[in-house]
């Protein structure tokens, strides 16, 4: 990607509005990032928008790049040939990842391993054992950096292969104490993060980030993991990615298990090694699908004029599959999706998980 490519396609990534989902439906609409930003204000202001949108200025993103670079990190856009395969099939991918250290590892398998922060003596033992087996068998090991079990996973893996992807910046060094892990992690393997640099992660930050844990991987191991925690927010990505989850069992009297057991009572593959992981992920097929866009010639904006009243009526506050709307209207799916994306533009639409969109 060219340079002035890469700098419209960040400014279209940090303008108002714009998540990965509306992204991708603009560059299929529009083909480039530059024609998608001139085309911002019209789509808002179409979907009932009554203030300006704020666009990514190009100044703001050429100091954002200026600032990576002087980290040493790259910014690495979808469907570059060095952008992360499994990555680039999640639906929708991040358009674009911070990385700090070698891409390379990239194109080897992985696996990743999340678990409780506060997570026990014979926890972090256990994710430390498979880690390390897993970087025998061939496999790097992504996890969070953060303390108890992603620490331990990370240190099992650092001298065979490990990816550490972070909610903030990937120069955001978090817990503190991870500062020497974090640097060799950087030197020896990779530091992912589809924040700027020196960005201060948010709460909201985070289950965006266990996205990417578990798209960069062929699948997810949860060591020690209380219910409602974290570690089962990347399970329940991993298999919306399709991807395999993996459980270790633990003591029903400790609320720390209650989540692994869980899973495994939900159909995940009880994990006591590396072995058992190895064992699966080798039985199955490596291909993962990349996404495609909508397709087919963008719509006439008088037929999206005709259409665009009719839509909004069919909404409301209960989520409705985007299939059963398009059905329902007996309009063309290209009509209807760049309606949404006016609707989503204006802050007007909410998505939802399973195609479900819903009118706020």
């Amino acid at each position: 990607m060219r340079d002035v490519e890469r700098l419209a396609w960040l400014r279209l990534a940090r303008s108002e509005g714009v998540g990965a989902r509306t992204f991708q439906s603009l560059i299929a609409r529009y083909t480039t990032a530059g024609k998608a930003l001139d085309a911002l204000p019209a789509l808002a202001r179409n979907g009932g928008r009554r203030t300006p949108l704020k666009l990514c200025l190009a100044d703001d993103a050429a100091r954002e790049l200026d600032a990576a670079a002087k980290i040493g990190a790259r910014l690495l856009a979808l469907g570059e040939p060095v952008f992360p395969t499994l990555l680039a099939a999640v639906d929708p991918p991040p358009p674009l990842i911070y990385v700090l250290g070698d891409p390379a590892i990239f194109q080897r398998d992985a696996v990743a391993i999340v678990g409780a922060r506060n997570a026990s003596a014979g926890g972090r033992k256990l994710a430390e054992d498979i880690a390390g087996g897993l970087g025998r068998h061939g496999f790097v090991v992504v996890s969070g950096l953060a303390r108890g079990i992603d620490t331990a996973a990370h240190g099992g893996a650092v001298a065979d292969g490990t990816i550490a992807v972070l909610a903030g910046g990937v120069d955001v060094i978090y817990p503190p104490e991870n500062a020497k892990l974090h640097a060799r992690i950087a030197a020896e393997g990779a530091v992912v993060s589809e924040m700027p640099p020196g960005f201060a992660p948010l709460a909201s930050h985070f289950p965006r980030r266990n996205r990417i844990i578990s798209g960069l991987s062929r699948g997810t191991v949860v060591v020690e993991a209380a219910i409602g925690s974290g570690s089962l927010i990347t399970a329940r990505h991993a298999l919306e990615q399709n991807r395999e989850v993996f459980a270790v069992p633990g003591s029903p009297l400790d609320p720390r298990s209650r989540g692994a057991n869980d899973l495994i009572r939900q159909g995940a593959v009880l994990t006591e090694s590396a072995d058992d992981v190895a064992a699966v992920l080798g039985a199955m097929p490596r291909g993962f699908s990349e996404p495609g866009g909508e397709g087919g010639a963008p719509p006439a904006e008088a037929d999206i004029d005709a259409a665009r009243a009719a839509i909004v009526d069919l909404l409301g506050p209960t989520p409705v599959e985007i299939d059963d709307l398009i059905r329902r209207s007996g309009t063309s799916s290209n009509i209807v999706l760049t309606i949404l994306l006016e609707l989503e533009l204006a802050g007007r639409l909410h998505r939802g998980s399973g195609q479900k969109v819903a009118l706020l």
